[in-house]
This record gives structure tokens, C-alpha cells and sequence, in this order.
């Protein structure tokens, strides 16, 4: 039995004082509020971790790289394939160990990781057909975060078009094929699940969505969604319907879908993801980044649409400034303030569940003992409410990390990788040499 002891905590309920949690193994076994310094004392608010519901580990060597003048969501996606073309197993161990060491220093316990990169070069399978899968869960287990590896589907380059000579890393040949070689991935780790998804209605055509839907079985199964709105247009020039009709008749809306981005919706798209008790996961920061728009938050989670949040393209690691835009882009579009309440933004922002691991994001007994405590003395910090920190702290903030009860960060330093910039800055010059 470990103890800690928290000055504040954010409860199920909202804020709490002085707060003992006891931990069993990997598990909160108690929480009580009001007591005495005792055990492990974690001063600053602590609260859940948080949860990356959207990742394409790869995407972080873009980050800094792509500012060059103008340009659009479509000219910056040429740069990304290029990056993708030079990786291999080996290469995306070490980028994505990186990657998922930044996310914990910055408070994300679980990932769940959008995974296309399949083959080498061409599209030829390695000798293992699922060696780069293999590759960020063994990234992920030497880190110590959670990962979802969500198989992605992805047979074409657009609507009716065959992929091109980067996409082809990307696809199996048919959605048969890509069960069965997603099927064949077996984590060793307890750390590790696996989910499924399809990459978009450009990448795959409604017969493959219906087998992705088959393939989910009760985990979770995301997809992008209407990111942009030449994807609405050419859908309907296509298929005659919009992007989430076509997942509609397909199968592939249910409770344990995840619609990424969902930047462009009709009025009748947001009814039927919430008919389907579906979830939206928004991306603000990678979203601002490619000019994709400004989502309809809250719009969607007043029809009864979960929300999440994810870093996706990795532009920015950091969980506050995720949840932070979440409300502050729907001031700039509403020109209204307090869009959303503080309880509403945790709860997008430590949606385990949506990421298959529903036993993590809450801070009480019988859930996973993740905690992450967020320094109140810092610059930037303080003088602010407790519970309002997150308008204020950045990743920076952050001190301790506690995921299923093992320590990983400490004082904000990384315990199990040493210098993990150091790691992201070679990876990252070797992939993008001048």
C-alpha cells in the first residue's frame, strides 16, 4: 500500500482539500478529503491524468519544420508523407519513444495512437507484417504510458483512386487483408490495447467501412471525420451523401466510435453521431495549426455527443492547451464567454474510456491510480484558483506523474527515459536532414 497526500485534488464531484488517496498495486483503493499531511505529499493540484485520444506519433517531426510561407492542409500532408517515407522499425521506436516521453512530462497517461505507417517503402510487408505496430509498443511499454494501437484501415488515395507511391506504405491491398494482419497483433504488455480504425471516407470505400465495423468487436474504433470541407464536397460528389451518412449506413456509428476532428458538420451529422451515442475527438491545436477551422463543441455535446481531445499532429504537447482551446475557440466563434464549465473540460480532457480504458480518468476508489500533480507556485500559476489552473499552466507545469501506481515523472523529470530531447532532437534531424 503506497499513500499520497494531496493539498488539492479534483475529485468526480470537483475540487477537494487536503486529500489522502491510498493506492493498492496499480489501484486506488480509497480517497479521503480533509485530512493531515501524511505519506506522499503532492503539493499543487492533482488531478487525473490526462488522455491523448488522437496520435500519429510521426507528425512530431513536422513540428517547426513546415511554416515556410503559405500553404494548406493538402500541401502540409506532401511534407508529412515524405517523413513517413524514411521511417522503419527501428527509426520509429526511437522517434516515438521520444514522442510518448513528451507526452508524459506534459500529464498524458493513455495514448491512443492512430496507427497507418503498416509497410516499407512501396508497400512491401516486413518479414513481422505488424513491425512498426510492435515498434511503438515497445516505445510505449519503455516510457510508461498506457497505448491504444488503433489499426488503421487505409486502401485508397481518394475517392475511387489508387493510392500513390507514399500511401502505399499505408495500405494492406484490401480490407480483408488488413483484418487479418491487424487481427495478428497480440501486445505483450498489459499496457497495451488495441482498438481499430479507418482513416477516413477518402482512404476507404463504404464495403472496407463495413468491415472495419465488424473488426471493432466492443473496442474502440475512430476515424477522421469532415476535417475539411473538400472532403464533404468530394463525398457528395461521390456517394451522394455526407461523410457521416456514409459511416451511418456502413455500421460504423455506434458508442464506441470516435469521429476525429468533426470540424464540418450539418445539423443532421451532429444528430446522427449523438443518435449513436457516438464521441467527437477535437484536435485544436494541430487543427489551428493546418487552418482545418473551428469545430461545433459545443454544439455536438449539447445534442449528447461526448467529447474527447487529442494532439494529433504533436504541433503542441500540452494537455492544458488543448482544453484550453476547446473553450477559448468556441469564445472566438461565439463571442460569447464561458462556453464550457471547468467539469465539462476535465472531462474531455480525461476520457480514458474513449480509448478503450475506462477504468482511468477519475480519482477514486477501484479506479487506476493515475496522477498527475500540476505546480500552483510557478510563474505562471501563481495566484490563480485551483480548479481554474488550466487556464494558466502549461506542460512546464507539471511535476509529478503517477500512471497505474508506478512513478514516471518526478520534480518534472522523466524517470525511465534520460534526456528525451536530446533523443527527439537526433531522431528528428536524421529524419529531416537540410
Amino acid at each position: 500500500m503506497s499513500v499520497y497526500w494531496a493539498e488539492y485534488a479534483w475529485l468526480p464531484d470537483g475540487l477537494a482539500e487536503r486529500v489522502t488517496i491510498d493506492v493498492a498495486g496499480s489501484t486506488i483503493s480509497s480517497v479521503t478529503s480533509g485530512t493531515a499531511p501524511n505519506g506522499n505529499e503532492l503539493r499543487g493540484l492533482t488531478i487525473p491524468g490526462f488522455a491523448n485520444a488522437h496520435s500519429h506519433a510521426f507528425h512530431r517531426a513536422l513540428r517547426g519544420r513546415t511554416h515556410h510561407g503559405r500553404g494548406s492542409f493538402w500541401t502540409w500532408r506532401e511534407r508529412m508523407y515524405a517523413v513517413a517515407d524514411r521511417l522503419d522499425p527501428d527509426s520509429y521506436y526511437r522517434l516515438a519513444r521520444g514522442v510518448y516521453a513528451e507526452m508524459v512530462l506534459a500529464g498524458y497517461t493513455s495514448v491512443g495512437e492512430f496507427h497507418y505507417l503498416h509497410h516499407a517503402p512501396g508497400g512491401v510487408a516486413y518479414s513481422d507484417p505488424n513491425a512498426m505496430s510492435a515498434a511503438l509498443a515497445a516505445a510505449a511499454q519503455d516510457v510508461g504510458i498506457r497505448l491504444t494501437l488503433l489499426d488503421t484501415c487505409y486502401l485508397n488515395g481518394g475517392f475511387g483512386q489508387q493510392p500513390d507511391e507514399y500511401q502505399r506504405r499505408f495500405s494492406d491491398g484490401d480490407a480483408a487483408a488488413w483484418a487479418e494482419r491487424a487481427a495478428a497483433f497480440k501486445p505483450e504488455s498489459e499496457m497495451v490495447r488495441t482498438g481499430v480504425a479507418a482513416h477516413s471516407v477518402r482512404a476507404v470505400p463504404p464495403q472496407a467501412l463495413r468491415v472495419v465495423a465488424e473488426q471493432a468487436d466492443g473496442r474502440p474504433v475512430h476515424v477522421h471525420l469532415s476535417e475539411q470541407p473538400a472532403e464533404n464536397r468530394d463525398c457528395l460528389a461521390a456517394h451522394g451523401v455526407t461523410p457521416t451518412t456514409l459511416l451511418a449506413e456502413a455500421g460504423l456509428l455506434s458508442p464506441d466510435t470516435v469521429a476525429v476532428h468533426a470540424t464540418h458538420m450539418s445539423t443532421a451529422d451532429i444528430r446522427m453521431l449523438a443518435d449513436a451515442r457516438s464521441r467527437a475527438c477535437f484536435c485544436p491545436t494541430t487543427e489551428r495549426d493546418l487552418g482545418d477551422g473551428i469545430g461545433p463543441a459545443r454544439e455536438l455535446l449539447d445534442a449528447g455527443v461526448r467529447l474527447c481531445l487529442g494532439t494529433d499532429s504533436h504541433a503542441v504537447v500540452d494537455g492544458f492547451e488543448e482544453w484550453r482551446a476547446l473553450e477559448l475557440n468556441e469564445r472566438l466563434a461565439s463571442r460569447t464567454r464561458g462556453r464550457f464549465d471547468v467539469a465539462e473540460l476535465f472531462s474531455a480532457a480525461t476520457d480514458h474510456a474513449s480509448i478503450g480504458w475506462p477504468e482511468v480518468g477519475r480519482i477514486e476508489a477501484g479506479a487506476a491510480a493515475d496522477l498527475v500533480t500540476v505546480d500552483l507556485d510557478s510563474i505562471r500559476t501563481a495566484g490563480t484558483e485551483p480548479a481554474a489552473a488550466l487556464f494558466a499552466a502549461s506542460a512546464t507545469d507539471i511535476r509529478e506523474v503517477l500512471i497505474g501506481g508506478r512513478q514516471v515523472v518526478s520534480e518534472g523529470c522523466h524517470l525511465l527515459v534520460e534526456q528525451p530531447e536530446i533523443l527527439l532532437r537526433e531522431e528528428i534531424r536524421a529524419l529531416c536532414p537540410p
